[in-house]
């Protein structure tokens, strides 16, 4: 399931996945047999070119884009012959040293409106990004890095972003459990591991709902600004911090619970592609990687009792914002006018 639609009922399910360095495959669905579509691409929505395509196909369903410069982000306009189109992208963001930063385009609310691609984007922690990564990053334009881990982490693992300042940064601390990271941290270290359960991780979900509104809604407020975006946030893996503030702007925004849901377990689907990797880094730091792979995990059943709680405790997504997030229906509505097409 992609939740990628589009207005006109000639193609559906428009999505970009990645062949090599050099190459991706943007893919739709259509119940036309004969159906003319072209493909336009530009390294931003606003830019990209429709003079003439860069591809163009009859009773296909995918079309092969290859010779990309594998230091750009592309967008694409996919356009059936007679209809509208929808723009595209890889949803993923292909950096060296982060492997969940991704973009929350592209995601149908349920008016049919979609959140505008190159925007929003989510992260694991960036303290890894190489010189690379930092040039990507600029030229995708991000004016703003959230970071919800906390002093502790920021410690021992800095984020590592462009020294030209070219990119703000915000710190907004906010401690998953009942304790300072380094107090789990430890423990790890020592093998014990006990705590760290399914029922631990839904909790400490919960907890940030219920206790850190104020730092969510300073996100939503940066947010409201156009001289702000395109805005990441993160924490130490994009998996539970950054998850509960996506779901909020998914939710805000008209997005589905299920596409919320969808989108929470990519985040499981692009870390597993990097496990052994990242289980020679939980190594290095003294740990057991079988012992913490819950940490890793991102599965329904972790954030279902999130979503319901968000909606049995507070009413609705919006009612939270209001009144635990400190967000105006003024800021709301500014944010659905400027994130949605």
């Amino acid at each position: 399931m992609h939740f990628v639609e589009t207005k006109s009922s000639k193609i559906s399910n428009v999505t970009v996945e990645r062949i090599d360095r050099e190459a991706l495959e943007v893919c739709w669905e259509t119940p036309l047999r004969d159906l003319i579509v072209s493909i336009h691409m530009g390294s931003s929505p606003v830019t990209i070119d429709r003079r003439s395509p860069t591809a163009r196909v009859r009773g296909r369903n995918t079309a092969r884009i290859s010779g990309l410069d594998p230091e750009v982000r592309y967008y694409f306009e996919v356009v059936p012959e007679g209809g509208p189109g929808v723009i595209t992208a890889e949803r993923l963001v292909p950096l060296q040293g982060s492997w969940n930063f991704r973009d929350l385009g592209g995601y149908q609310t349920s008016n049919g409106s979609r959140v505008k691609w190159g925007q929003i984007f989510r992260s694991d922690n960036l303290s890894n990004l190489t010189e690379r990564d930092q040039a990507i990053l600029k030229r995708m334009g991000i004016k703003l890095v959230c970071d919800f881990r906390t002093p502790s982490e920021l410690k021992r693992w800095p984020d590592r972003l462009p020294d030209d300042n070219s990119i703000d940064y915000l710190h907004l601390p906010i401690i998953h459990g009942e304790r300072e990271f380094d107090f789990y941290h430890e423990k790890i270290g020592k093998g014990e591991v006990s705590w760290l359960t399914e029922e631990f991780m839904i909790d400490a979900n919960i907890r940030i709902i219920d206790e850190y509104g104020d730092a969510l809604g300073k996100v939503f407020h940066r947010l409201a600004e156009p001289d702000t975006r395109p805005v990441a946030f993160h924490c130490a893996g994009g998996i539970a911090r950054t998850a509960v503030c996506a779901a909020l702007i998914l939710l805000a925004l008209g997005v589905p619970e299920e596409t919320v849901i969808y989108d929470y377990c990519l985040s499981g689907v692009f870390i597993s592609k990097h496990r052994e990797k990242i289980n020679e880094r939980i190594r290095s730091r003294g740990a057991d990687p079988e012992t913490v792979a819950l940490y890793y995990t991102a599965t329904p059943h972790f954030f279902v009792p999130v979503i319901n709680h968000i909606r049995e405790a507070y009413g609705s997504s919006t009612n939270y914002l209001r009144t635990k997030a400190g967000v105006s229906d003024e800021t709301l509505d500014l944010l659905k006018k400027e994130l949605l097409e």
